[in-house]
C-alpha cells in the first residue's frame, strides 16, 4: 500500500509544471535572495548582476563583495565580481557560457549574505 501511495505522490509532483522564472527590466532572469531581487544578465563575456533592495528599489553595491561560481561543461570556475554604479556587480568570463551552465551569485554587504542560482538558456 505504501508503495502505491509513494508512486502516486511522485506522479503528482511530476505533473506539476515548473514555475516560470521572472524576467527583470534588463531582460535577465530574477531570483530573490532574502527578499532582494537579483537579476542576471550576460552580454558576450560580460556578466552583470543587478541587485535590488527588499522593497524593489536599486541597492547600492558600493561596499559589496562578491563572486560568481560557474559550472559549465564539467568544469567549475570562479569569477570575481566588482561593484559598478548604481546597483550592479560585474565580472568578465574567460569563455562563452553554454546552454544549461549553472551560475551561482554569492555576495556580502555589511555582514548580510546573498546567494542566487541561475541556469543559462
Amino acid at each position: 500500500m505504501r508503495k502505491y501511495i509513494f508512486l502516486a505522490f511522485i506522479a503528482a509532483i511530476a505533473a506539476v509544471p515548473p514555475l516560470a522564472q521572472t524576467k527583470g527590466s534588463n531582460g535577465g532572469p530574477v531570483v530573490k535572495s532574502q527578499g532582494h531581487p537579483i537579476e542576471f544578465v550576460r552580454k558576450g563575456l560580460d556578466i552583470v548582476f543587478y541587485v535590488g533592495d527588499d522593497d524593489g528599489s536599486p541597492l547600492s553595491t558600493k561596499d559589496m563583495r562578491g563572486r560568481a561560481t560557474i559550472q559549465d561543461g564539467g568544469k567549475t570556475v570562479t569569477v570575481p565580481l566588482a561593484p559598478a554604479s548604481p546597483n550592479m556587480m560585474a565580472g568578465k568570463l574567460q569563455v562563452e557560457l553554454t546552454p544549461k551552465a549553472i551560475v551561482v551569485f554569492s555576495a556580502s554587504l555589511h555582514g548580510h549574505s546573498l546567494t542566487a542560482r541561475y541556469t543559462t538558456e
